[in-house]
């Protein structure tokens, strides 16, 4: 009999003590789940501390550049020339600069197409094979010189993406050098098997282009404290490392051609037309709809006919990392106001006839909202402006993006079109704040960007419609990924060029896992106040992965080693299984009550004996033949209550204080509950109760139970109320893969099969389903 208090328990489930889960005590339960990270983070030191703040000696490169460009809309090809002045603030002397050279990715001396793998299938698209080919030669930089501020050539080595100048005398630290370089290549067709980022896409309909240009002038590389130059080649995917910088851009392009930039327009009164201006300064000061600077009959206008006449824009930008460019003569132009920080943001869009009739209602409007959105949960957006840009396409840069969301020709759309667009529009917008200002090395961990930033967008997309679809974020969409098979899962941690599933692993397991964190580990207020504090203490720098985990600990006072093991080092998933439930009950009863209770057993198992072994089979037992077997246990009767059992009884009553006796007459419940954590990844215990009086509720146990034995847990709830369901993360939290081992007692759901008849598929709206077309069809 086990005593607590004095008082006796009494077990009401029984099983057997051998059981499978003593078994598996014996076996290895303790790994490193609950360990430090310790070695596996890079050693804090004066640039960056252990608490994950910049250190009191950080420091960082700077690149100044003046650019003068060219567009030919004729080969579609441009020309330029940028001097770059480079200053040294680190605490080394360099010897030489490295230069980026993307657009070599798309060039014949491209490494991208000979790693990239390929096979031929019974059926190919023209497209396919193109890329087998790959006939690039017109492609890539013409790089033409490289000149110092003198006018000197400097010797240079192009290694595919990268160029390398080597300086005339070592750059000391605290100074700066100035170079040129005279560049130019052919623009690719972004639409075509080259794809990419950057590029023009062709309208036939109206025989003009639209330019989106990234990528499109050489760049300085990062050189930092942790990594020295960041000069890995350019495969396509992992985007960017780049030094924060002040740029004047001189853009000329067709006299009729609209110009979006990174940065601020310098001469609005010589590029737009007197209506154009006025509705710009009208925009300006209007902060509860667009204004439509440059409208879609306008717009239509200029596309039937091209002028031979250039125009040069002018546009400068502050402290950004990067500059990008737009331009089109069929370019639909609205803008409006947005008050931020105590200022005011241009929120801006340009796309042609083709994006309406969704851009024109959403883009802008979207825009402005990403902007509060992200600056309540990191800091006031500090840029002048935030740009739109309808492409066919998906890239980020300073102050402008190039999104997709193109409605059909008869300008209806699909649900799945319309949120995509705005979903594209939120993430794009976004990445202004990650990595545009929190400048993370994107080359190396894309997550830091992508995954951040899709954290970000899941919780703009709910801000914007309390139904909205998002497909990230949420735990339980992660699911699918989780439980794939091993070899097709890496760590969150691992370089950019070499993850499988690049959308899961880079974008939607990061963006859970930050979600989890907020809702399930941290709880909101400490998770917000943390995150917003590394926003804070990175932006306009280069953080690490290191800095991100350290900030967040050291904002919140939580630990979360064990988190950053298990999400972002490991790839075990989220499996938790409650093993086995035994209720017990305090065994409060008088010496009358409990022989009534053991009377009642007996007879239940004398009623059992008497059906099995009946008269018909055992006509006469060896007691019932021979007196000589019999003796005094034959005849006393077991169930009656002694005077010894009644003065025991008060003896143990009289002893209990006021507050045992309370406990003894409560009639708790008392459920032990066993847990298995089967996938590997431990996860805080989150406990729904379903009562028998049809209440419920729930309680969350942190995931430090498991310290001690990683593989199994056991724990005790008392209850007033009697339980009829136990159910494991109920509200779905934790990503677990096999919901199916979350319930007690067991619940089985059965999977669904459609039945169709013919060849033509299950029945169903697809991704492209388009009811605006169909009631269309119904009207006319």
């Amino acid at each position: 009999m086990i005593r607590k208090l004095g008082l006796a328990l009494a077990v009401f489930a029984l099983v057997s003590t051998e059981s499978w889960s003593q078994a598996r005590r014996s076996e290895q339960n303790h790994a490193e789940r609950f360990e430090q990270l310790g070695t596996m983070l890079r050693s804090p030191n004066v640039y960056r501390t252990a608490s994950g703040a910049p250190g009191h000696m950080y420091w960082q490169q700077q690149a100044n550049y003046v650019i003068d460009v060219e567009l030919n809309d004729d080969n579609q090809s441009i020309s330029g020339r940028e001097t770059v002045t480079y200053i040294n603030n680190s605490p080394d002397v360099l010897t030489y600069l490295w230069v980026q050279l993307e657009e070599n990715q798309r060039g014949p001396e491209s490494d991208a197409p000979k790693v990239a793998e390929s096979s031929i299938n019974s059926r190919m698209t023209m497209r396919t094979l193109e890329g087998i080919l790959w006939e690039n030669e017109e492609f890539g930089y013409k790089v033409l010189n490289v000149k110092d501020s003198e006018g000197n050539a400097l010797p240079v080595a192009v290694n595919k993406t990268m160029m390398r100048i080597d300086l005339p005398e070592p750059l000391k630290s605290g100074e700066s050098f100035s170079f040129s370089v005279d560049w130019s290549f052919n623009i690719t067709d972004r639409m075509s098997y080259i794809s990419g980022r950057p590029g023009y896409e062709f309208f036939p309909e109206d025989g003009n282009y639209l330019y989106t240009m990234a990528e499109w002038f050489p760049r300085m590389a990062v050189y930092s404290d942790f990594e020295g130059w960041q000069n890995k080649q350019f495969f396509g995917r992992g985007e960017f490392a780049l030094v924060f910088g002040d740029y004047e851009v001189r853009i000329t392009v067709p006299a009729d051609h609209m110009v979006g930039a990174t940065g601020v327009l310098q001469n609005p009164e010589e590029v737009l037309s007197a209506t154009e201006l006025e509705r710009w300064n009208k925009a300006k000061k209007t902060y509860d709809n667009p204004v439509i600077i440059r409208t879609q009959a306008e717009a239509e206008k200029l596309e039937k006919g091209k002028s031979k006449d250039k125009k040069t824009w002018i546009f400068k930008a502050e402290n950004v990392r990067d500059f990008a460019w737009t331009s089109s003569r069929k370019f639909i132009w609205d803008a409006m106001a947005v008050k931020q920080g105590g200022k005011d943001v241009m929120a801006m869009s340009y796309y042609a006839k083709e994006g309406n009739p969704l851009w024109e209602q959403y883009s802008t409007r979207v825009v402005a909202h990403t902007i509060k959105s992200y600056s309540a949960k990191t800091f006031d957006y500090p840029y002048p402006t935030a740009i739109s840009v309808e492409g066919s396409n998906g890239m980020e840069y300073p102050m402008i993006c190039f999104n997709y969301g193109r409605p059909d020709k008869d300008g209806t759309y699909s649900e799945a079109v319309k949120y995509g667009m705005i979903s594209v529009i939120i993430h794009e917008v976004g990445h202004n704040f990650f990595p545009m200002i929190v400048n993370s090395d994107e080359r190396q961990w894309t997550w830091m960007d992508e995954g951040l930033n899709t954290f970000m967008q899941f919780m703009a997309e709910q801000e914007w419609d309390r139904n909205y679809p998002s497909r990230r974020g949420p735990a339980h969409k992660i699911v699918p990924y989780m439980r794939s098979e091993k070899q097709y899962l890496e760590p969150i941690m691992t370089n950019s060029e070499n993850i499988i599933q690049f959308g899961p692993n880079a974008y939607a397991k990061p963006a859970t896992a930050l979600n989890i964190l907020r809702e399930t580990v941290m709880g909101r207020e400490l998770f917000d106040f943390a995150f917003k504090e590394y926003a804070r203490r990175w932006m306009f720098k280069h953080p690490t992965p290191e800095d991100l985990f350290r900030t967040l600990e050291d904002a919140s006072a939580v630990d979360l080693d064990w988190f950053w093991r298990g999400w972002f080092y490991g790839t075990e998933p989220v499996d938790i299984a409650i093993q086995d439930v035994k209720w017990f009950k305090l065994d409060n009863r008088t010496p009358a009550e409990n022989k009534a209770a053991e009377k009642a057993e007996f007879e239940r198992e004398e009623t059992y004996i008497s059906k099995e072994f009946n008269k018909a089979d055992v006509p006469q037992t060896v007691l019932e033949a021979d007196p000589a077997t019999r003796d005094f246990y034959n005849s006393y009767d077991r169930f009656a209550i002694t005077p010894e059992d009644e003065e025991e009884y008060k003896r143990f009553m009289a002893s209990l204080s006021p507050k045992e006796k309370e406990l003894m007459n409560s009639d708790l419940n008392f459920y032990e509950l066993t847990f298995e954590n089967v996938g590997g990844l431990v996860m805080p215990l989150i406990i729904e109760f379903q009562y028998a009086d049809g209440t419920s509720e729930i309680e969350r146990i942190p995931a430090e139970i498991w310290k001690l034995n990683e593989t199994e847990v056991t724990k005790v709830f008392a209850k007033e109320k009697e339980v009829v369901q136990f159910v494991l993360d109920p509200m779905r939290e934790t990503a677990d893969i096999d919901e199916s081992s979350n319930y007690w007692p067991r619940q089985y759901q059965p999977s669904r099969f459609e039945l169709f008849k013919g060849r033509g598929g299950a029945r169903g709206a697809s991704t492209g389903d388009n009811p605006m077309k169909r009631a269309q069809s119904k009207r006319k």
